[in-house]
């Protein structure tokens, strides 16, 4: 049985060896996700579902911060099971639909090496392969989310995809950065996520939510969420000379 971690009132975290996935506890009793693992991980976020008494069909929304195998890659299974919308970035959406390639990452010599044993851990866990799916929603800069326990802020964060979202709710101060952010594995050191399309916009888009006043807790999905002094460790970051 994989582990819950309790983020606040409403948020659990979900770990996975690679992109860690969000369930929200919803005000009608029902349950958002943010983020699905990589493919075959539908099971394990049913199951934690479950433990917090939620029957699959009360999971109302999924929300993709991007369109990366590690991230939408059971989409389309919990979707399936679920009956749940499914929510993305619009310059992502046509990635997760699968009506064009998603474009290819501009890797550092240090970002190789890293993508390559990934790839090959993959590989020997026996991921299946990528299944693409509907959006129904197409998210933008600025948009909101509905039926959430608080107000949700939907920030275009590109860069690290073309159309990578952040979800950001200040009234608790939690940040969902999807992989503009990393960290390290107790969460006290924050990093540019790895796999960029185009690293200057994802060090703008870092330094963008790192200049987010309301941020108490960062809700990574790579690494330990970042839940002591948020603001000064994203402060103290240096995403221009990570990975070089």
């Amino acid at each position: 049985m994989d582990p819950l971690t309790r983020i606040s009132r409403t948020v659990w975290q979900l770990p996975f060896p690679t992109g860690h996935v969000y369930l929200i506890a919803l005000p009608d009793d029902g349950f958002a996700l943010v983020d699905t693992g990589v493919p075959g991980s539908a099971p394990a976020v049913l199951d934690a579902l479950a433990r917090l008494g939620g029957r699959p069909d009360r999971l109302r929304q999924i929300v993709l911060t991007h369109c990366h195998v590690d991230h939408m890659g059971s989409a389309a299974d919990l979707a399936e099971a679920t009956g749940a919308e499914v929510l993305a970035g619009a310059p992502d959406a046509p990635y997760v639909r699968g009506t064009a390639a998603e474009p290819a990452p501009v890797l550092t010599a240090a970002e190789r090496r890293l993508h390559e044993s990934v790839m090959a851990d993959f590989a020997a866990a026996g991921v299946p392969p990528l299944r693409h799916l509907a959006v129904d929603r197409e998210l933008h800069d600025g948009d909101t989310l509905d039926g959430w326990p608080e107000p949700v802020r939907v920030l275009a964060v590109p860069g690290h995809t073309p159309g990578g979202i952040a979800l950001h709710l200040p009234a608790s101060g939690l940040l969902f950065p999807g992989d503009v952010i990393g960290a390290s594995p107790d969460g006290d050191r924050a990093v540019l996520g790895p796999f960029n399309v185009s690293r200057e916009q994802a060090e703008a888009s870092f330094r963008r939510l790192a200049a987010l006043d309301d941020v108490g807790t960062v809700c990574v999905a790579h690494g330990g969420p970042i839940r002591e002094n948020a603001r000064a460790v994203l402060a103290a970051a240096t995403p221009e000379k990570d990975w070089r």
